[in-house]
């Protein structure tokens, strides 16, 4: 039995019992995990959807986020009319262990010190986050999921969802993801995180009783931000335009207007987002690798599942790009899986599946009506 329920505005959050054992042999007492509920559980309990969120996001996929005041991140694929719909859906969106939005996390408080863990707070991984919300689903009365859908990080816990809890889950919607990260991929994230680190307000992680590393997460930001876009998408918003002047300043100021887009969404983040949490997290889907237990083999991983897939890419994204998506498919076709597969034409990179993409939400709402 877990502990009741603790409300915070449209937080909740739970604590979970006892001893929670990482995948890397270390433990946490007491985790808490965040999330947020839409919709109602039938009485069958066959309408429950998780959805799962990417690097930076949090469980407010609907609704108004309480940190920003701004929209949830997902409103165009969540909400009436929508096609997770909670007229329809028992729709559950958690924080991710590690996380900073209500979840246990290097921010949160280290029971031993009674200070925040800092770099104490052990190192976790995909499947230690699917673990977190499977214990989650426990406490809610969630036996079967109907869907667990995702987009970049967030595919990438829905297929683990498929690997580690197969007679939970009837179907899997996976998009702009892989099944594991690749040498570029990681190469990107140590850049961040070596930015984060060489913030002098860092200091080795404990930060939290001074100025945080904002310097270095801002940059940390912008990296990862590049990686999101495509280069045909930033020509066309911005191309070589300036920034408010005529002519270039011969100097470091934002001449360009993708520079101080660039700079804006670093000093954004830096408001909602723990640094730490970001070194946690990147580190998390840098070890991911769903064959690697099963000597490299992916169709192993998924061998005997009765759990529909739908995989889903797009044309611009380089990050994940449709190649990993066919790889992903190739593996589920030679475990005798249910597969769709489609790849969406987009300008817009790995982040369009974040965008306004009405053929995604035609095709996630015909899978899961499909298994309805």
């Amino acid at each position: 039995m877990l502990a009741t329920d603790q409300r915070f505005g449209l937080d909740r959050r739970i604590r979970l019992p006892g001893t929670f054992q990482l995948e890397s042999g270390a433990t946490l007492d007491g985790v808490e995990v965040g999330y947020e509920t839409y919709g109602a559980l039938d009485a069958d309990g066959g309408n429950a959807i998780l959805i799962c969120h990417a690097l930076t996001g949090n469980q407010h996929v609907a609704g108004v986020d309480p940190k920003t005041g701004r929209p949830g991140w997902w409103e165009r694929m969540v909400g009436p009319g929508r096609p997770i719909d909670p007229a329809r859906h028992f729709i559950v969106a958690t924080n991710v262990l590690g996380g900073c939005s209500g979840s246990s996390g290097p921010a949160s408080i280290d029971p031993a010190t009674g200070a925040p863990f800092g770099m104490t707070f052990p190192v976790i991984t995909i499947r230690d986050m699917v673990r977190a919300q499977a214990a989650l689903l426990d406490h809610l009365g969630v036996v079967t999921l109907a869907a667990v859908v995702g987009g970049s990080m967030g595919g990438m816990q829905a297929l683990d969802w498929a690997v580690a809890y197969p007679d939970r889950v009837r179907a899997v919607v996976a998009i702009a993801t892989a099944a594991r990260h690749s040498a570029q991929n990681i190469a990107y994230h140590e850049v961040g995180r070596q930015a984060i680190m060489a913030d002098p307000n860092w200091r080795g992680g404990a930060y939290h009783a001074g100025p945080p590393p904002a310097a270095g997460l801002a940059v940390a930001r912008m990296a990862a931000h590049i990686t999101y876009l495509s280069e045909e998408g930033l020509t066309a918003k911005f191309g070589r335009a300036l920034q408010d002047r005529s002519e270039v300043s011969f100097g470091f100021d934002a001449d360009f207007q993708v520079e101080s887009y660039l700079r804006h969404q670093g000093l954004s983040f830096v408001e909602r987002f723990d640094a730490n949490s970001y070194l946690y997290i990147t580190r998390a889907t840098d070890y991911f690798d769903l064959a690697a237990p099963h000597d490299g083999r992916l169709a192993a991983a998924f061998a005997g599942t009765k759990t529909r897939f739908a995989v889903i890419s797009f044309t611009s994204d380089w990050l994940y790009p449709t190649a990993e998506a066919r790889r992903i498919v190739r593996a589920l076709n030679a475990a005798n899986a249910r597969v769709s597969f489609v790849e969406l034409d987009s300008p817009h990179g790995h982040d369009a599946f974040l965008l306004d993409t009405p053929a995604m939400n035609r095709v996630v709402d015909g899978f899961l009506r499909a298994g309805e």
